[in-house]
């Protein structure tokens, strides 16, 4: 298994990750008995209620499937290494060319990062493939929406850690 498709989380995210697909599983026999009562009013061309229910199930059900994936690729509380090298679950200082302002950012997932101050940034984004394995000092290249190239420059990666 590759590290970018790793997921990196602690233990309160995935316990917080956990417990919502739980509930979502357990929810799904409302969602359906929604669908079928709203089937029985008649019909389904101009119902409504049908409509937006099977919207709501086709949503869950998404959901349901990405945070099974997500937690399928965990890996749970092991922080990663602290060897100045940037990768997911680290928390990356940069700073890009020609702006004298440094950035702090998690590289991780929107899940990781949902409850924290931090910026999250996924390692599957430009600028989180660009980083991938950079050492402390080290400069990269990645494209911008707009065609353009930007450089930026890893200042510091430190594992992240809630406290």
């Amino acid at each position: 298994m590759s590290d970018t498709k790793v997921t990196w989380l602690t233990q309160d995210a995935y316990d917080r990750l956990k417990h919502e697909l739980d509930e979502m599983i357990e929810n799904r026999p409302v969602i359906a008995a929604r669908i079928n009562d709203s089937r029985e009013e008649g019909d389904l061309k101009e119902n409504g209620g049908y409509h937006a229910a099977r919207e709501e199930q086709g949503q869950a059900e998404a959901r349901i499937r990405h945070l099974q994936e997500l937690l399928r690729n965990a890996k749970v509380g092991e922080a990663p290494e602290d060897d100045g090298t940037a990768g997911p679950g680290k928390v990356l200082t940069v700073k890009y060319d020609g702006d004298d302002e440094e950035e702090k950012f998690l590289l991780a997932t929107r899940e990781e990062g949902a409850e924290g101050a931090l910026d999250v940034y996924s390692p599957e984004s430009p600028l989180g493939k660009a980083l991938l394995g950079a050492k402390e000092g080290e400069s990269r290249e990645y494209e911008l929406p707009n065609g353009k190239t930007m450089k930026v420059t890893l200042i510091k990666a430190v594992p992240y850690s809630e406290s």
